[in-house]
């Protein structure tokens, strides 16, 4: 789909770009009032950098944790980011 996610990388604390199939990218980013529950982990910047892209999503650890690739793919595609918060 336009929508997977072939390329992602961390830029800074809490945030990273992304590549779409299609060539679409931007940047995501976590303000952290968003990392609590199953997120919490991404906290440690050890875990964070550990950001991968496996079958079309950004994902980490043991795909533990992952981000949908449609909802960042519109968020990204309005403002050229998505601010998770």
């Amino acid at each position: 789909m336009h929508y997977d996610v072939v390329e992602a990388q961390v830029i800074g604390e809490l945030s990273f770009t992304v590549r779409f199939a299609d060539g679409l990218s931007g940047t995501v980013r976590f303000l952290p009032s968003y990392l609590y529950g199953v997120f919490e982990k991404l906290k440690n910047p050890e875990f964070f950098n550990q950001l991968q892209v496996t079958n079309g999503f950004v994902s980490w650890g043991a795909d533990e944790i992952d981000l949908a690739p449609d909802s960042m793919y519109e968020a990204i595609s309005q403002k050229g980011e998505w601010l998770l918060s």
